[in-house]
């Protein structure tokens, strides 16, 4: 048996899928073979998680049918409010909404239910829910009252609102939207294959999903948004952005939002859609400041060590154009990307083998056993 160790899984493929393709040597991206540039442009969330879901994009009635749906079930029930209210004010927003997803099941008849039909009840469920947990948690945070869903709003129109207790914009809407369909799926990403090898186990969606937030917590996958945001504000002037990022690489420190395990040559395409949308958000502002510094940054990188933008990168600016706190960047990305989660958790329930992989062991092959009596060696636990 061959045993060769392919780091980070780096190229091993283990599952045949029909849901995304990613050609990372041109640089493009589709979802069920629709490319991401038309669906950024003229989709809405609603229709690309049915066509995540379903395999084709709706009609209009089976459009209809989702949206209210959807709408149907944003509202958290006061059991869940009260846990969210009882959690500690030092809980990441990420760790309260893994924290909340896990409690889900409890207010759920069909969450064993891993049939097809309960299979998208809840795949509703849960997307609709996300995005309230994440807006109630950071104003609970906050200390102020909490906003309840406006049913005459879209998915991501609604989610600014319970945020920010003010009806977006047009743009507002709109960029929002672009956002949450660009961070929607990305084949077997980390987040994406840890659910996946839950829901191999056959343990529940809510489970699944649990892993997926904890997964994509970690600031490798789900936080380099933030990071990259972070790294805009400290260089803070044009000026200082050719030192800053120079001085970075010299220093042998990753820049973040630069390079991609699968598009390694090419610009990662759903960071093209994210420029685009920061040019027209600080053009329509009057004020390009971080559109400009955003394409700098990205010039110097390049000429330095030829590294192309990936999602995070533009997709940082916009998020915080959009008034969206840092430390909820990484929560926008699992409330987006809830619907490809559910499109592989479907696809793993309907087509299931226990994902197990092995190791190469490069451990001691025998250890004779000493008697507890005659051992004599220093202990390896560290005192708080």
């Amino acid at each position: 048996m061959d045993k060769t160790v392919k780091e980070g899984l780096r190229d091993v493929v283990v599952a045949n899928s029909s849901i995304c393709i990613i050609d990372g040597q041109m640089g493009k991206l589709r979802y069920r073979g629709v490319d991401i540039d038309e669906l950024a442009r003229h989709s809405t969330y609603e229709e690309t998680a049915y066509l995540l879901w379903f395999g084709d994009l709706p009609d209009r009635e089976q459009l209809e049918e989702i949206e209210d749906r959807l709408v149907a079930h944003r509202e958290l029930g006061e059991s869940i409010r009260n846990v969210i209210k009882a959690l500690p004010n030092t809980l990441h927003p990420m760790e309260v909404l893994r924290t909340i997803v896990s409690a889900l099941p409890g207010c759920d008849v069909q969450a064993g239910d891993t049939g097809s039909s309960a299979t998208i009840d809840k795949a509703i469920r849960l997307t609709a829910k996300l995005p309230t947990i994440v807006a109630y948690s950071h104003r609970c945070l906050e200390g102020r009252e909490f906003v309840s869903p406006n049913p005459a709003l879209s998915h991501a129109a609604n989610f600014l609102y319970m945020l920010r207790g003010q009806v977006p914009t047009l743009l507002e809407a709109e960029t929002m939207n672009l956002a949450m369909i660009l961070m929607a799926e990305h084949d077997l990403n980390a987040s994406t294959f840890a659910g996946r090898v839950t829901a191999s186990t056959l343990s529940d969606m809510y489970s699944a999903i649990t892993t997926a937030v904890g997964t994509l917590k970690g600031p490798l996958h789900g936080g380099a948004s933030q990071w990259t945001m972070e790294m805009m504000l400290a260089i803070g002037t044009l000026e200082n952005v050719e030192p800053y990022i120079k001085g970075e690489l010299a220093a042998g420190r990753r820049i973040p939002g630069f390079g991609h395990r699968v598009y390694r040559k090419v610009a990662d395409p759903r960071s093209v859609c994210f420029r685009e949308k920061l040019k027209e958000l600080c053009t329509a502002a009057g004020d390009m400041h971080w559109y400009n510094m955003a394409v700098r940054i990205a010039e110097v990188v390049y000429e330095t060590s030829g590294l192309y933008p990936n999602v995070d990168y533009f997709g940082g600016p916009v998020l915080y154009s959009l008034g969206i706190p840092l430390n909820l960047f990484t929560p926008v990305f699992a409330i987006s990307r809830i619907a490809g989660w559910i499109a592989h958790m479907i696809e793993q329930y309907d087509d299931n083998q226990l994902l197990r992989p092995l190791s190469n062991y490069v451990g001691i092959r025998e250890k004779e056993y000493v008697a507890l009596e005659a051992r004599n060696g220093e202990s390896m636990l560290v005192s708080a």
